[in-house]
């Protein structure tokens, strides 16, 4: 067997399954009861400083 057939045979076989499992992983993992609050305050970081927004010099550089 060639090394292209093997890598193919490879390819369509184990890989595929190894990326879905990878893909249901990920998407489990953003479902995952008590994540809601970490992507709830990520997706409402840019409103923080709406009300007061900062002064001009006041921005702490990380």
């Amino acid at each position: 067997m060639d090394t292209y057939s093997f890598l193919r045979e490879l390819a369509d076989s184990w890989v595929l399954l190894m990326l879905t499992l990878f893909f249901v992983g990920v998407a489990l993992f953003a479902w995952r009861p008590g994540s809601r609050s970490l992507h709830q305050d990520a997706a409402e970081s840019i409103f923080r400083n709406e009300k007061n927004p900062a002064q001009a010099g006041e921005m702490e550089v990380k």
